[in-house]
């Protein structure tokens, strides 16, 4: 059985993860995705091949989405950071290309009650699932519960 292809897409200021606002997004960074997608999924681990794509540009967000349709890619992963609140151009990407999406927040969004905008979504109708307020391993829950979807 071929590996499952899942990209793991961050948006505008999600390039220090680990470093930017630890008291906020954590110290872990993306460098700890392997292990943790190993502690989430045990073995079946072996049988994803993952992908790192980050830009503060929404346009480049929206190119990697079309590339990932081209090559294939199985799901995606994505925190799109601010764009979540603002997007529309990323949402309808998101509904065109086909792809399973799980919409993903290192911090829990909802519990952002002194920025209301924050705690909307124009991408969630988009997405086959949310993950928020868990930290990096929401990406490694994210990769889990595609994982699950494709293969049952």
């Amino acid at each position: 059985m071929d590996k499952l292809k899942i990209l793991i897409l961050n948006g505008p200021n999600l390039g220090h993860i680990g470093k930017r606002q630890p008291e906020i997004y954590g110290t872990r960074t993306m460098y700890d995705m392997p292990e943790l997608l190993e502690q989430v999924m045990g073995g079946k681990a072996a049988e994803v091949d993952l992908d790192y794509f980050q830009s503060n540009s929404e346009g480049g967000l929206i190119d990697r989405l079309e590339q990932a349709r081209e090559e294939e890619v199985d799901g995606v992963v994505f925190n799109a950071g601010a764009y979540t609140h603002t997007s529309l151009a990323l949402a309808d990407c998101l509904a065109w290309i086909g792809i399973p999406c799980v919409e993903v927040h290192i911090s829990n969004i909802w519990a952002r009650t002194d920025q209301p905008l924050r705690q909307q979504s124009l991408m969630g109708e988009r997405c086959v699932g949310v993950i928020a307020g868990f930290g990096i391993l929401g990406y490694a829950l994210g990769v889990q519960a595609l994982f699950q979807r494709l293969r049952g």
